[in-house]
């Protein structure tokens, strides 16, 4: 949904004004499963790259506080440690995402996940796997930065003890998302656009060949919609992320709590 409300020249069958409209009109006109289209190679990433995102998270916040704020918890240490997690999470997901929002575009030529990579290889070359990668940090490390101080601060407000508590984990992990999310709309229009290279948009404009780099996008998105173009999909993208975070975050503690425990038993 978030991917087909971002387009900047949509098809006249394929205009939406509010997700439930966007939903309603994919499984009417395309078909039920259509809007999960491309999930296959999301899933197929996220393991690998939230394992690591956490890994690389969780022992930076330790080392960073520690020297910042002497054991204490710093804001500017989780807003490091979750900036320099998205690197590593983003290098996996990347490629992915391609696939996944070429996939979700209205009328898309592809067939399957397969026959899109080969596609996207032999027709554009491996460098479009990675675009808008540099589109995508620029979005995802102050998306990251605000998302886990966000959580962090909720956190000390309602389990200042930092205790394991499912619904303070839900209630914070949702809130972070919603907060990061709507804070950086303005950038994943600008890579949906460099992802998916509209032709109907970029002919629009007079721009022959593929789309480059967040300057370009920004100066593209900015021609083809104003200040207005920058915040669409802001609802869908919202009520995508506050669950996506609340669960990511459910889930993890869970499993900290777990292993925590675990081995102190093991100890004892």
């Amino acid at each position: 949904l978030q991917t087909r409300m971002q387009s900047l020249q949509p098809d006249p069958k394929a205009q939406y004004r509010t997700v439930y409209e966007a939903l309603k009109k994919i499984v009417l006109t395309e078909g039920f499963w259509r809007p999960l289209r491309g999930i296959n190679v999301t899933m197929l990433g996220a393991g690998p790259a939230h394992a690591m995102y956490f890994a690389c998270y969780e022992k930076m916040k330790k080392s960073l506080s520690d020297t910042i704020q002497h054991g204490g918890n710093s804001h500017l240490a989780n807003g490091i440690a979750g900036s320099v997690a998205t690197l590593l999470h983003d290098a996996v997901m990347n490629p992915a995402e391609v696939v996944k929002q070429r996939m979700q575009m209205f009328n898309s030529p592809y067939k399957s996940v397969l026959a899109c990579i080969r596609t996207v290889q032999k027709t554009e070359g491996f460098g479009a796997f990675y675009r808008s990668y540099t589109t995508q940090l620029t979005m995802n490390v102050p998306f990251q930065a605000i998302h886990f101080i966000t959580y962090e601060f909720m956190q000390e407000q309602i389990n200042p003890r930092r205790e394991y508590n499912p619904r303070t984990h839900i209630v914070s992990g949702a809130v972070a998302g919603a907060v990061a999310a709507a804070a950086t709309t303005p950038l994943d229009v600008c890579k949906t656009l460099l992802n998916t290279q509209e032709n109907m948009a970029l002919s629009s404009v007079n721009i022959s060949g593929h789309l480059s780099g967040m300057v370009n996008a920004f100066k593209t998105v900015y021609q083809l919609g104003g200040i207005s173009g920058y915040f669409r999909g802001v609802q869908a993208r919202v009520i995508y992320q506050m669950p996506s975070t609340a669960i990511a975050w459910s889930v993890y503690e869970f499993f900290k709590y777990f292993l925590t425990k675990h081995k102190l038993e093991k100890r004892t």
